[in-house]
C-alpha cells in the first residue's frame, strides 16, 4: 500500500484501500498510520496516512527490497529511475540504503534475512547507473541524473561500490545547476573515497558556506577546482584557503571569481598560499578588493614559487594599485599578471 501511494502520489488511504492489502488499521495506527476525519460523498469519513512521507518512503522500499522476485529488481529500479517527475528519488535511496549490511543487521531482527541475491542485484544495478550517468553530464538534466546516482552511493555506504562504480572518472561537473548542503555532504562523500578525480567544477552551484564546509576536508585532491560565481564570502574561502595551506595540496588550478572575496579574505588567502607549493593559475577576478589588499597579493605573487598566472579583473583597484601590481610581472619572469 505504500508503494502504491509513492507510485500515483497519494498519501491519504481510506478503509478500502486498507481491506485491498489485508491490513487492519488497529494494528498500524500506534506507529505507521495516523487517522484523520476525511469526507467522501458529503459525508464524513475515517482515512488514514503515515506520520510523514518519508515514512511511506521508507516502508515502500522495505517492502519492494523483501518481497519482489530478485529476478525482477534490476527492471523494476530501471522503470523507477527513469521516471522524470521525481516520486521515486527517495524510494530509490532507502532501497539502495537497505543494501547496505549496516542497515540489513539492525533490520533483519525484525523483519528476518534479506535476500542476499536481491541485495547483490541491487549493488550493480547502483555500479552500472552510476558508470552510464558519469558519461552523460553534458545537460543539467544529466548532471541532475548522476547527482541522485551519488545518493544511492552515499546511502549503500559501500566503499568498494563507490570505487568500482567510479573507476577512472577524472572530471566531475555540476556547473550551473543548485547545489544544497545535502549534496555538497553526498558529493562529499564521493570525492573521499575516489582518487581517479583531477578535476572539480562547481561553478554557479548556489553553494555558500556550508556546502563548502562540507567539502572542505577532500578539496585539497584536486588538480582543477572551479568554485567561481558562488556566495562564498570571506569565511567560505578560508575553508577553501585551508586546503591549499593541507601538505598534500594538489591543486593547480583554481578560479574564486565572482565569490564576495574581500580585502580581509585576500589576506587568509595569501598567508595560506605561503606553504603551498603545487598552484599554478589564480582567478580572484570580479570580487570586491580594492588597495587594501595589494600588499597581500604583492607578497604572494613574489613569494609563490609555482605561481604563472593570476587574474584580477573587474576589482575595485585605483590606477595606482593596478600599476603596482602589473608591474610586479617584471620581477618574476614567465608570470602573469592580468587586470
Amino acid at each position: 500500500m505504500a508503494f502504491r501511494g509513492v507510485s500515483d502520489k497519494r498519501t491519504v488511504f481510506t478503509d478500502g484501500d486498507l481491506n485491498n492489502y489485508n491490513l487492519q488499521p488497529f494494528q498500524f495506527l500506534s506507529g505507521f498510520l495516523m487517522e484523520l476525519l476525511g469526507r467522501e460523498d458529503s459525508a464524513q469519513c475515517v482515512v488514514y496516512t503515515f506520520p510523514h512521507l518519508t515514512i511511506q518512503e521508507f516502508t515502500a522500499a522495505v517492502a519492494q527490497f523483501l518481497t519482489i522476485h530478485p529476478g525482477d529488481i534490476l527492471k523494476f529500479l530501471t522503470e523507477a529511475h527513469n521516471t522524470t517527475d521525481g516520486r521515486f528519488e527517495v524510494f530509490l535511496r532507502f532501497v539502495a540504503g537497505l543494501s547496505s549490511p549496516m542497515t540489513a543487521r539492525g533490520l533483519e531482527e525484525f523483519l528476518g534475512p534479506f535476500p542476499h541475491e536481491t541485495t547483490c542485484r541491487v549493488m550493480d544495478w547502483v555500479k552500472e547507473e552510476v558508470k552510464r550517468q558519469s558519461e552523460n553530464t553534458s545537460s543539467e538534466a544529466g548532471k541532475r541524473r548522476l547527482l541522485n546516482t551519488f545518493h544511492y552511493l552515499f546511502e549503500s555506504q559501500n566503499r568498494e561500490l563507490a570505487q568500482t562504480a567510479l573507476g577512472s572518472v577524472e572530471e566531475l561537473s555540476f556547473s550551473g545547476m543548485t547545489l544544497t548542503p545535502v549534496d555538497c555532504a553526498v558529493l562529499s562523500h564521493v570525492v573521499r573515497l575516489c582518487d581517479t578525480i583531477k578535476r572539480l567544477d562547481l561553478s554557479y552551484c548556489h553553494i555558500l558556506c556550508e556546502g563548502i564546509q562540507q567539502l572542505g576536508p577532500w578539496l585539497h585532491k584536486f588538480q582543477v577546482l572551479s568554485l567561481g560565481r558562488n556566495d562564498l564570502g570571506d569565511s567560505g574561502v578560508k575553508l577553501v584557503s585551508a586546503a591549499l595551506g593541507n601538505p598534500e595540496c594538489k591543486i593547480q588550478t583554481l578560479n574564486l571569481n565572482h565569490v564576495e572575496l574581500t580585502d580581509s579574505g585576500a589576506e587568509d588567502l595569501a598567508s595560506a598560499l605561503s606553504t603551498n607549493r603545487s598552484l599554478i593559475e589564480l582567478d580572484l577576478g570580479w570580487n570586491p578588493l580594492t588597495d587594501q589588499s595589494v600588499p597581500a597579493l604583492r607578497r604572494l605573487i613574489l613569494t609563490h614559487p609555482s605561481l604563472e598566472q593570476i587574474m584580477l579583473a573587474v576589482n575595485n583597484f585605483s590606477g595606482t594599485g593596478e600599476n603596482e601590481l602589473e608591474s610586479l610581472q617584471e620581477s618574476r619572469p614567465g608570470l602573469r599578471v592580468y587586470l
